[in-house]
């Protein structure tokens, strides 16, 4: 019908990276919590290791015991219960909001998150470092400095490795936190561009559509 004409696709001048994708409102909302509650009690264990225990050990180990005594009894507050008890509940159900909206990748990497935190922050706390602490708070702060010594000797430096193995935990989990919440970035663009690649992948040739120029060439807008 039209011999030696070629035809020529005019794409609207718009990348399709520019596709605006819409993200669930909870799905934002309860990976944003979970990200928030991790990287908080990662702050908090990690602040025991570089800074609250050091200055600890070199302060008079009576002032130490007495100290770590009134930290470890204040510490049971409103502030502190969301993210140590709270983490690995935002966490699965970030993993679970996740997975309701088909981010197979990212709820895996919540629940992951929700896992480690579980078993080396929030069960060896409750295993290890509460009791410790329990030990050391039913005792009497010493007058003599060589038996504050003792005590506090034979407290801190085992209450500081397990601090360091949660604190190694949890960070874990933020990191894999974050990396859930990048890979519903991914995920959601890919969607985006595929959405938006349909659109352009098989027009269709009309007449209302094409025009003939006449260098023989026609264009399909």
């Amino acid at each position: 019908m039209y011999p030696n004409v070629r035809i020529v696709f005019s794409v609207p001048n718009r990348s399709l990276k520019e596709c605006p994708v819409r993200r669930p409102p909870l799905l934002v909302l309860t990976s944003l919590v979970a990200l928030v509650l991790t990287g908080a009690i990662f702050g908090f264990f990690y602040a025991w290791v570089c800074s609250t225990m050091w200055g600890l050990d070199d302060a008079d180990p009576r002032v130490a015991i007495a100290a770590m005594q009134a930290m470890n009894a204040s510490v049971r507050n409103a502030v502190f219960f969301p993210a140590f008890f709270l983490t690995p509940v935002a966490l699965c159900v970030a993993a679970g909001v996740a997975h309701r909206y088909r981010h197979r990748a990212s709820a895996a990497l919540f629940l992951a998150a929700a896992g480690i935190y579980t078993l080396g922050g929030l069960l060896l706390t409750m295993a290890i470092n509460v009791p410790m602490n329990e030990t050391l708070g039913a005792m009497a702060v010493p007058e003599s400095r060589e038996a504050a010594a003792l005590i506090w000797a034979d407290y801190s430096g085992r209450w500081q490795r397990w601090n360091i193995t949660r604190t190694v935990a949890s960070g874990t989990s933020l990191v894999l936190a974050t990396l859930a919440i990048l890979a519903l970035r991914t995920s959601s663009t890919d969607k985006g561009l595929g959405e938006a690649a349909a659109h352009v992948s098989a027009p269709h040739v009309t007449a209302a559509h094409r025009t003939a120029a006449p260098d023989g060439v026609a264009r399909v807008h």
